[in-house]
């Protein structure tokens, strides 16, 4: 059922909701959250097919906010909400809930929180959802701070890097990307695969496309749980295309080259394929929608680079062949140029300190550290 509203209300369209839900024979609502999308009228319609699709898992409130302010100072001073609204039963682009696109204009498109304040469900969840470009501070935004869960998605940026070089030093907790949530098969199958071979991890090695976000918060996650320096190498894609650990015992490849089926190679046990297969945006949004708690894993992964984040040169690709360079001795993560003209994510340990296979553990520091420290004294000694 369509219901469209031409200089309306919120309470109009409350009222409107409410008779649409009895003449269909379902007074009580069923939903369990309200998501709140914002979007512009180029970009609407997909961010709505996505979420529509999501809220066959999650049924839900969808609130499009369409801002739309007008380019001359006349369209700027007529203020006037219009809406359109939409209750499905679970096909159609309804999708499962209730969904109304909010058009503001003029003036009130910078109030749009004072409009969707009263279309809240009370008692429920609140989750926002920039498709394309979000605020520089979601959770200081007027909408962000009316939500629980904040998401954005730096991929959908002109500069994905430096968006999500802007999300770590604005990370409050609720907030979340999707660029994030893309590499969650990968970080599964390679934490089930560090859990299959028990084995000290001395590199690694992440392969994707250039200015890839997902490519840049997969290191980071590799370098804050390992401890260990780790390269960035640029494919052809699509995404992500392999990620390799260096062992004492071998290399560990998960290997990705046509974007859904992956090889993954451990040493001492025979190659097999898994499924990779690149998700659609509803099958994002859909995963985020399950927890509405803060992502304490996605908050360590990305403030632990927040200064080290940075994309790679066109200009110098990184051979394929040479290892990793160690990690300094200082242990603090090196994000200028590595040879070959590679601009990486180096976060590599202290000098002599080791890492076990277990993503979430440290291992402790060899005395490998204090040895080449009392070599380096001896030999400025010697020089002297």
């Amino acid at each position: 059922m369509n219901i469209d509203l031409t200089d309306t209300t919120s309470s109009r369209i409350n009222a409107e909701l409410v008779k649409a839900r009895r003449s269909l024979g379902s007074p009580a609502m069923g939903m369990v959250l309200t998501l709140v999308i914002v979007t512009d009228e180029g970009n609407h319609y997909d961010a709505l097919k996505a979420a529509s699709g999501a809220s066959k898992e999650h049924p839900s409130r969808i609130l499009v906010v369409v801002r739309r302010p007008g380019r001359s100072p006349r369209d700027r001073a007529q203020h006037r909400l219009d809406a359109e609204v939409r209750v499905g039963s679970g096909v159609g682009e309804a999708g499962s809930g209730e969904t109304v696109i909010l058009r503001l204009h003029g003036e009130l498109a910078l109030h749009s929180h004072s409009v969707v304040l009263p279309l809240l469900l009370p008692d429920a969840p609140v989750v926002v959802w920039w498709p394309e470009d979000a605020p520089e501070n979601p959770a200081e935004d007027a909408l962000g701070k009316l939500a629980q869960r904040r998401i954005t998605d730096a991929a959908a940026t002109e500069d994905p890097v430096g968006a999500l070089s802007l999300r770590a030093s604005t990370y409050a907790p609720g907030d979340t990307d999707l660029s994030w949530t893309r590499i969650t098969p990968w970080r599964s199958m390679l934490a089930a695969s560090l859990d299959q071979k028990q084995t000290a991890i001395t590199s690694a090695v992440v392969e994707g496309e250039e200015y890839n976000p997902s490519s840049e918060l997969l290191s980071l996650w590799l370098a804050e749980r390992l401890r260990v320096p780790v390269e960035r190498r640029i494919s052809d894609g699509p995404g992500i295309t392999a990620v390799r650990l260096e062992t004492a015992d071998g290399q560990i490849c998960l290997d990705r080259a046509d974007g859904a089926l992956a090889e993954l190679a451990v040493p001492g046990q025979p190659d097999r394929h898994v499924a990779l297969q690149r998700r659609t945006t509803a099958e994002l949004l859909a995963e985020e929608l399950r927890r509405l708690d803060p992502d304490e894993a996605y908050a360590e992964a990305v403030r632990f680079g927040v200064n080290k984040i940075s994309g790679p040169d066109p200009a110098h690709p990184t051979p394929a062949a040479p290892a990793p360079a160690p990690a300094e001795a200082s242990g603090i993560p090196d994000g200028g140029q590595e040879a070959g003209g590679q601009t990486g994510t180096d976060a590599g340990p202290a000098a002599g300190e080791d890492t076990g296979a277990d993503a979430g553990k440290d291992a402790g520091a060899k005395p490998g550290a204090a040895k080449k420290t009392a070599k380096a004294r001896s030999s400025k000694k010697a020089a002297k």
